[in-house]
């Protein structure tokens, strides 16, 4: 069951919210490179970093595109069931998860760019 906008407080617990500011200080080099990309509304959309969705904290988040994005550096090659599982709690919750490789950042950023604004969808 998806969790509605009044339920949120349910999965944003304070403890959670002052640990994806941490996290924002300081960024990965991916992170901050993306950022720079999609900050100030540059692909039609508004985006938050370190954000909490659904009890996750995630890189990149949409509200208006409903989309979660993810960098996923070397960490994230020893965890694959957990992010799956992660993946699968945001897409029951009616969320897109797009998951990008920290190195994509950096070689194939106008790539990653258009993927992300595929997901955005037609109108934004």
């Amino acid at each position: 069951m998806a969790h509605s906008e009044g339920g949120k407080e349910r999965w944003r617990s304070p403890a959670k919210i002052a640990r994806a500011k941490e996290l924002r200080h300081p960024p990965t080099p991916a992170e901050e490179r993306l950022w720079q990309a999609v900050r100030a509304n540059r692909l039609g959309v508004h985006f938050r970093r370190q954000h909490v969705v659904h009890g996750f904290i995630a890189d990149f988040y949409c509200h208006a595109a409903r989309l979660v994005i993810e960098l996923d550096g070397p960490v994230h090659d020893s965890q694959p069931e957990c992010d799956d599982a992660r993946t699968a709690v945001l897409d029951g919750a009616g969320l897109r998860v797009l998951r990008f490789r920290n190195e994509d950042v950096f070689a194939r950023l106008v790539w990653v760019l258009q993927e992300i604004a595929g997901a955005c969808g037609p109108s934004h």
